[in-house]
């Protein structure tokens, strides 16, 4: 049965009869007007329902009943933009049916903030590009964020949808009508220091891991780059507003991930990523500690590539590998001060994979853990990989000492190689939380109110989930103690994550062909001895994706691609187009303007 009529009345039928559309086999007709009732409490029978749900999963778990509370349910209604309603996209089983009664704009907007937009939990403030709906839903959005949310909205519908040839041409339209105008804003003194600015650049960034169109110098790496130097240009006034804030921590996030990618320390001091921009306390405190990192790290790469062996020498790099291991130290306390509530927890066992196949599996085999939400989960993740990150400097050291020695018989190396292997063990219990695996398996949780989002239904993994962990599972297969049977699983996810999630910068990442440390170490050696040019052997700019793709690999890519290059979507003007938009799109050095 479809619903017909005014969209209110058939979205007021579903709540009067007490049906979801979607569990119904029904085709909800859409919402109000665009982003009015974007967070509002559900009606108490709906509340009640949810309570019931949990009590149950509880109940399961340890054989006694609670009365936890769940957080208020909220949902997002769709964008009142016209289009031509006429553009009904077919629909599969990893997208939600489309509504006949809407807009082409209003689903894609809609489907856009169901998979990216992450609502904080009840009592917390842990959430994810939230500022994305203020800023769309004011009364005059900012013309270069709104264009910008319009492509990144369009990209991500055709990838989900799997029909690029439908809607790829009008998103990459979109971009390059963001890119000019946003080329504008960030040279004038005032619209470079605008939320809208920022933020626009912040969803440029996403539309290149969605499409993963360049792998030069429009990659995300380049978007990010100017965010930052756009925020240190607002100075403390932008913490002022929650807008502002919630822009703030993003980037800063995100500096943090390109930091450790592209081996570039991090712009401007800790002080100033870390002071009067508290979301998440653990979360705040974890990144101070992983800014503080990323700074060692470029420290080490400078020396351990132009020092030459000598008493003195052998002090410094024995300081680096020190204050590596005193940084770890730091990250383990932060564990062990956390609360209960914010730590993981092992809740299940998985024994093989079916068929053998690893590349398919949801699971690698072993132990299984859950967390509060996808925020916690994020956040431990993101410890672990920065645990990786201080062992490869640690053994890297530790091999520079040791030379001409092989470092591989040293007792240290023997430690930090086992560190390696329990951390890479615990990334891929935690990777199947955020991907969520646990949506249809609540009754092994201890409470059932995961993570929301700001609309739709939270039955399945969403875009942002597979955004998030691109990076622990680059990290997985080019770690050197990483076994074949993990790099295979994690690729088989960078797979899932860009057909099925839509983040097709994913695919990309299943070609880096990278060890690390050994191939950091080989590079050290030579360099030390001046046979090699080290920027000809900058393994970090293959990871952080800033360099032309190995032979062959553009004959590989996902289906969007192959379908982009066989329609040629780009005639001869519209290339010049983007040239020359692409030219006027440029960061000064150290500042906005």
């Amino acid at each position: 049965m479809v619903y017909s009529g005014h969209p209110s009345r058939g979205c007021q039928m579903c709540r009067t009869r007490r049906i979801k559309c979607i569990k119904s086999r029904r085709v909800c007709p859409g919402y109000k007007d665009e982003f009015d009732l974007v967070f509002r409490n559900e009606t108490e029978a709906t509340e009640r329902r949810a309570r019931k749900a949990n009590n149950k999963a509880l109940a399961l778990k340890t054989g006694r009943s609670t009365s936890r509370k769940v957080p208020e349910l909220k949902t997002l209604v769709g964008s009142a933009t016209s289009s031509d309603p006429s553009s009904t996209p077919p629909s599969t089983p990893s997208s939600p049916s489309p509504a006949p009664t809407q807009s082409l704009d209003e689903r894609t907007a809609h489907h856009f903030v169901s998979n990216y937009v992450l609502v904080p939990p009840q009592g917390t403030q842990r959430g994810y590009f939230e500022f994305v709906i203020p800023l769309i839903k004011a009364k005059n959005p900012c013309p270069h964020f709104k264009l910008a949310f319009e492509a990144c909205a369009l990209a991500y519908f055709s990838n989900r949808m799997k029909c690029p040839e439908r809607f790829e041409k009008a998103a990459l339209h979109k971009y390059v009508q963001a890119l000019a105008t946003t080329g504008r804003a960030i040279q004038d003194p005032v619209e470079s220091k605008q939320d809208g600015t920022v933020a626009a650049v912040l969803l440029l960034s996403l539309f290149e891991n969605i499409t993963s169109r360049h792998f030069g110098m429009l990659a995300w790496s380049t978007h990010t780059e100017g965010a930052i130097q756009l925020v240190q240009s607002r100075g403390r006034d932008q913490l002022k507003t929650k807008v502002g804030r919630d822009i703030f921590v993003t980037v800063r996030t995100q500096q943090i991930i390109h930091s450790f990618s592209s081996g570039q320390p991090a712009a401007g001091s800790t002080e100033f990523w870390i002071k009067d921009a508290i979301k998440d306390p653990f979360a705040t405190n974890l990144q101070r500690i992983t800014l503080q990192i990323s700074e060692l790290k470029t420290e080490a790469n400078k020396l351990l590539v132009l020092l030459h062996h000598s008493p003195d020498n052998v002090k410094l790099i024995m300081n680096i590998l020190r204050r590596c291991q005193m940084k770890d130290q730091e990250l383990q306390q932060w564990c062990e001060n956390l609360p209960e509530n914010y730590k993981g927890k092992p809740v299940t066992w998985v024994n093989g994979v079916p068929d053998g196949d690893y590349a398919k599996a949801e699971v690698y085999p072993g132990r299984v853990d859950a967390f509060q939400d996808l925020w916690v989960t994020t956040v431990w993740v993101t410890m672990r990989c920065s645990r990786l990150v201080l062992a490869s400097i640690i053994v890297r050291a530790i091999a520079w000492v040791y030379s001409p020695v092989d470092y591989r018989t040293t007792p240290e190396y023997a430690t930090w190689s086992n560190t390696c292997v329990s951390i890479i063990t615990d990334l891929c219990a935690a990777i199947p939380y955020q991907l969520g695996w646990f949506r249809s398996r609540q009754e092994l949780l201890e409470r059932s109110d995961l993570t929301s989002y700001c609309c739709g239904e939270d039955v399945g993994a969403k875009g942002l989930s597979g955004y998030f962990v691109t990076w622990p599972l680059s990290c997985i297969i080019t770690q050197d103690y990483s076994t074949a049977r993990q790099r295979e699983w994690a690729k088989g996810r960078l797979e899932y994550i860009a057909w099925d999630l839509g983040v097709s910068y994913a695919k990309m990442l299943t070609h880096v062909n990278v060890r690390v440390p050994s191939m950091l170490i080989k590079r050290d050696a030579m360099a030390a001895s001046g046979s090699v040019d080290t920027s000809a052997v900058d393994f970090e700019k293959v990871l952080s994706n800033r360099i032309v793709p190995p032979s062959g690999l553009t004959d590989d890519l996902s289906f969007y691609g192959q379908a982009r290059e066989g329609a040629g979507l780009f005639g001869l003007h519209q290339k010049v187009t983007m040239e020359s938009t692409v030219a006027g799109y440029r960061f000064p050095d150290k500042a906005a303007h």
